[in-house]
């Protein structure tokens, strides 16, 4: 895999009170991905981009919501959600270097 494919399958961390749930429970990072990323994409982009080794990759698709604007119908983008599980001892910290 080309290291410029996998700059671009991560797009940002899920950051919600499920995602903080599964991370404490499950040792799990969610993040959202390309909606034509694969398992073996994501795990080998997570690994470049924060130097940890992952265990395993679960891909969940998100239906967009439907939505109404001056009374016509239209549905929002759908998306994909990767759930990606790191060995033990591994961490993924996303508030370094925040001042508070």
């Amino acid at each position: 895999m080309n290291q410029e494919r996998l700059m671009q399958v991560l797009l940002a961390p899920q950051i919600s009170e499920k995602a903080t749930y599964v991370a404490d429970k499950n040792e799990q990072v969610v993040f959202r991905v390309a909606t034509d990323a694969t398992k073996p994409e994501i795990k080998a982009a997570v690994e470049l981009l924060f130097k940890v080794q992952v265990e395993s990759v679960q891909v969940c698709n998100v239906k967009g919501k439907v939505k109404r604007f001056r009374g016509a119908a239209g549905r929002r983008k759908s998306w994909k959600k990767a759930f990606v599980s790191l060995k033990p001892g591994q961490e993924i910290n996303f508030v370094e270097g925040g001042n508070a």
